[in-house]
């Protein structure tokens, strides 16, 4: 990393996007970094092996064939560890093989979550919701009948309980909806 990437850290400790997407570019440390947000104690670097080694040959951790186990962790041990914990994205302990989140871990979570191929992206659910809702304004201020039978309170009252109903369920439903999920909902 250069200094000034480094001194840049520094001086806001977050990432920028740039070294973001190039850390995140790579799919064993996308797994890796999954598997390290949903434990919050350090992991052996053992454990981790196994798991990226599942997700990547699509099976379960305890199918995994020693030859494939020890291709991952050389290679999360030689270069993306080692790449991950310079960026101060996790905690790499290389003599007891053990590996720490840090708050910079969960920042990352948001370029993790996945939006399946039929899944309408909240964004764009939000933005029409927002539309439709200004455009009951604009019929409200005219005064164009019907819709002015209702009152214009109840109307405000309904437009906010409906955005209120979707913020709820997109929290709810995009809770556990990372790659790793992602992953093995695939598999099945």
């Amino acid at each position: 990393m250069s200094n000034q990437a480094m001194q840049v850290r520094d001086a806001d400790d977050s990432l920028s996007k740039g070294e973001i997407f190039e850390v995140l570019q790579n799919e064993r440390r996308r797994y890796a970094l999954e598997y390290l947000r949903e434990h919050s104690d350090p992991v052996d670097l053992g454990d981790l092996a196994s798991h990226v080694a599942a997700m990547e040959y699509d099976c379960d951790s305890t199918d995994v064939s020693s030859a494939q186990r020890k291709r991952v962790y050389t290679t999360l041990q030689q270069t993306h560890l080692p790449r991950l914990d310079e960026a101060g994205i996790v905690e790499y302990d290389s003599d007891d093989n053990l590996i720490s989140t840090t708050p910079q871990t969960q920042e990352l979570t948001v370029y993790l979550e996945i939006v399946s191929a039929g899944e309408f992206p909240w964004r764009e659910y939000y933005l029409s919701l927002s539309a439709v809702s200004l455009a009951i304004v604009a019929v409200l201020w005219v005064g164009v009948y019907p819709f002015t039978l209702i009152s214009p309170l109840v109307w405000a009252t309904l437009i906010t309980v409906v955005f209120a109903l979707s913020s709820v369920y997109h929290t709810y439903a995009g809770q556990e909806m990372t790659l790793s999920e992602y992953m093995s909902n695939q598999r099945e």
